[in-house]
């Protein structure tokens, strides 16, 4: 039976921290996100991207989740340097001082690392509106573009978000987003937008794949 570690109220409702043998899992309001079992796609998401990058790009990570595409970007030799944005205080204390810390190696300890608590929609909207902008957008915060977490994350996935998405990154810039699932309307919004994107099919135990996009302008 799974041993509880820590329960909160976040910005989304209740997160329960777990471990289940060797491996930690997170609950958020009593459904299964994430766990440390595997992480394929997840490393996958950032590498995937950063090996079109030259040395020294910066990446923005959206979602923290248990630290596994943090981990991949530092370990990169493209990736100069890092910003996670993630709205759960939990999450990130989890990361930082918890238990989630051994998973990736106190990633968050990384000079090249800034940690942003926020949420991630309206931090992009000012960022744009600020000019930074990136090599590599790498998004995960979802479980897909139809099956967002919070109803406000459907912005994001929309012509309007994927066009302040674009924007967002440098000139040959990558975009890529995480997926539990296919969604073929999205890849025809990014095929609009970019002219260079692609899907990856990663295998998981359960279930149908995973889906990456990695989309280019």
């Amino acid at each position: 039976m799974a041993e509880v570690l820590d329960v909160v109220t976040g910005r989304g409702g209740e997160l329960v921290l777990r471990r289940d043998g060797s491996a930690f899992e997170v609950i958020a309001n009593g459904v299964f996100l994430m766990d440390t079992r595997n992480g394929e796609s997840e490393r996958l998401l950032v590498t995937g991207a950063a090996d079109r990058l030259t040395p020294g790009a910066t990446i923005l990570i959206g979602g923290l989740g248990v630290g596994f595409s943090l981990r991949a970007a530092l370990d990169h030799p493209n990736v100069g340097s890092v910003v996670v944005v993630e709205r759960e205080a939990a999450v990130i204390e989890w990361n930082r001082d918890g238990p989630l810390r051994s998973v990736h190696g106190d990633a968050l300890a990384d000079p090249r690392v800034r940690v942003v608590e926020a949420d991630l929609v309206a931090w992009l909207r000012s960022t744009l509106s600020a000019g930074e902008r990136f090599d590599a957008l790498c998004l995960d915060i979802d479980n897909g573009p139809e099956w967002t977490v919070t109803e406000g994350n459907a912005e994001l996935y929309g012509e309007s978000g994927v066009d302040g998405l674009a924007r967002l990154l440098h000139p040959g810039g990558v975009l890529a987003v995480w997926s539990a699932g296919a969604a073929p309307s999205f890849t025809e919004r990014l095929r609009a937008r970019f002219a260079d994107v692609r899907t990856v099919d990663v295998p998981v135990p359960r279930g149908e794949p995973d889906v990456l996009w990695f989309a280019r302008s």
